[in-house]
């Protein structure tokens, strides 16, 4: 078996999106999403191996497979290339040779309780079995990983069958032994427990950490193998994976940066970027507040804490928002104070009000809080001119329009614009009204030399309740000048007009 020095400085990430991501329910790829995924993140977010499939699946997969592998060869890194592969008579690795693999991560069973169970096997057999898949991939000039399937349970319940098979293992052209918590039941202590006695066995073996995250403990449970010295860890992007899923990729990064003395080659301002695609093509969300991915978690609410970082960034750690290509913002609403008010005047380029002025937004905002009303930075200039009574200008403004939905016919939008003083009225179709009356907006604007920002993100929210005529809430995220991005939301009992809304306040803020 091919070793490596314990707690070596770098620790190996190996991504497996690709194979054990598409475990979660209503998640598949096409064989494109398949190949952008994995470009993004070798070339830009730079992991050191990718788990891009399992052997005789579909055809789909096969075809995804292949596309990669084409891709990783042009570019030199086929290598790191890495697809599941079973014990099957060697038909698995006739399959990843013939797709042009190169290398095979054999699953086994790590426990004796699924071998005896599942497989109806006596552990000398299955271990056997195991030998000669080996065998037959080594043949062919696969390198050899070998997962060991319910190895938490396996250290738990029968670790003589554990410590035996890694006996066998380690006589075999294997590169790396790769310790699934298939179950997600470990702690960090069982893990460091686990592998401290792994190690005092055998302590040139490669090891590689597989977590799942059912007792949410994932990533304290990879931190803790980490500090064992495992050689790599799995994951995936945004914690994808069955049931509560797999250790996600950028918690644990920024774990391993900044909590241990070792490293890892990934470049953390390409987190966001992964973490948005594989949203956007997986179509599961992210929560809020995921650790560094989530909307929210660069945000500040409280007054308080919006005052103690205008004074001397007290309520600042080592997660600085500019790691991640992002920025720090401090929310409007009810528990808003006035050094949140002056953060937004500032991002928003309003010079400051006097404080009279200012007192009477501040109570405005927290009204519209207790209201349970979502204020973003770019209702300001709204609030501002509502509390004050003057009225808000711009060079935009949405004066009309009308939206047209035919069944077998694309809808269509005719909109009224005043730009710069003069109106203008214009129509075009889209995949959608919301989609029709975006055309027209950008067909008009570009004639001024004004380029609409990309929409980034948009969501719908509808209060619970089967109401036909609740006020549904519209929130569209656009990707400004700079790299910044700019929230602004919209409220009306229908949703397209409550995205019109939102993009109207879009446009009041794209040229002030």
């Amino acid at each position: 078996m091919k070793t490596k020095t314990r707690n070596d400085r770098y620790v190996e990430l190996l991504d497996t999106t690709l194979r054990d991501g598409e475990q979660t329910p209503g998640v598949a790829f096409t064989p494109e999403e398949k190949l952008s995924i994995a470009r993004l993140l070798i070339s830009h977010l730079h992991l050191d191996r990718l788990e891009i499939g399992s052997a005789r699946v579909s055809e789909g997969e096969q075809e995804a497979i292949r596309n990669i592998l084409a891709w990783a060869d042009h570019r030199g890194c086929r290598e790191r290339m890495e697809i599941l592969g079973f014990i099957d008579n060697g038909k698995s690795s006739q399959w990843i040779h013939n797709a042009g693999g190169q290398v095979i991560n054999l699953l086994a069973k790590g426990s004796e309780r699924h071998c005896r169970v599942q497989l109806k096997k006596d552990p000398a057999k299955h271990m056997a079995d195991v030998c000669a898949e080996i065998e037959k991939a080594d043949k062919l000039g696969l390198t050899v990983n070998v997962y060991l399937e319910d190895w938490s349970n396996g250290m738990e319940l029968s670790f003589p069958y554990v410590y035996d098979f890694m006996k066998v293992l380690i006589e075999q052209p294997v590169a790396r032994i790769m310790l699934p918590d298939t179950l997600g039941i470990l702690s960090p202590e069982k893990v460091t427990r686990y592998l401290d006695w792994l190690y005092a066995a055998f302590p040139n073996v490669r090891l590689d950490f597989h977590g799942h995250n059912d007792y949410g403990l994932v990533t304290a449970n990879s931190m803790a193998a980490v500090r064992a010295g495992v050689s790599g860890i799995h994951t995936t992007i945004n914690g994808l994976g069955e049931r509560t899923g797999n250790q996600p990729l950028a918690q644990l990064i920024v774990s391993i940066h900044d909590m241990t003395e070792r490293t890892t080659r990934i470049a953390e301002k390409e987190i966001q970027h992964a973490s948005e695609m594989v949203q956007a093509l997986s179509g599961k969300r992210f929560s809020w507040n995921m650790p560094v991915v989530g909307t929210d978690v660069f945000t500040q609410t409280c007054g308080v804490h919006a005052d103690g970082d205008k004074k001397g960034n007290l309520y600042v750690n080592r997660l600085l928002p500019e790691r991640f290509g992002r920025n720090r913002n401090y929310a409007l609403g009810k528990l808003s104070g006035k050094a949140s008010i002056d953060q937004n005047l500032q991002e928003a380029g309003i010079e400051e009000l006097p404080s009279e002025q200012r007192e009477k937004v501040l109570q405005e905002i927290v009204r519209l809080g207790d209201r349970k009303k979502q204020v973003t930075p770019a209702d300001l200039p709204f609030i501002i001119a509502s509390v004050l009574r003057t009225p808000t200008s711009g060079r935009i403004q949405i004066l009309d329009y009308q939206i047209e939905s035919k069944m077998n016919a694309l809808p269509k939008a005719t909109v009224k614009l005043r730009i710069d003083g003069s109106e203008y009225c214009s129509s075009a179709s889209g995949d959608g009204g919301y989609d029709a009356f975006v055309k027209v907006l950008r067909k008009q604007l570009l004639k001024h030399g004004i380029r609409l920002p990309k929409l980034a993100d948009y969501e719908v929210r509808i209060p619970p309740g089967g109401k036909t005529d609740a006020l549904v809430e519209t929130t569209i995220v656009w990707e400004m000048a700079a790299g910044k991005r700019l929230t602004t939301t919209g409220l009306d009992s229908d949703q397209t007009a409550a995205a019109i809304v939102a993009t109207e306040k879009m446009l009041n803020q794209l040229i002030k």
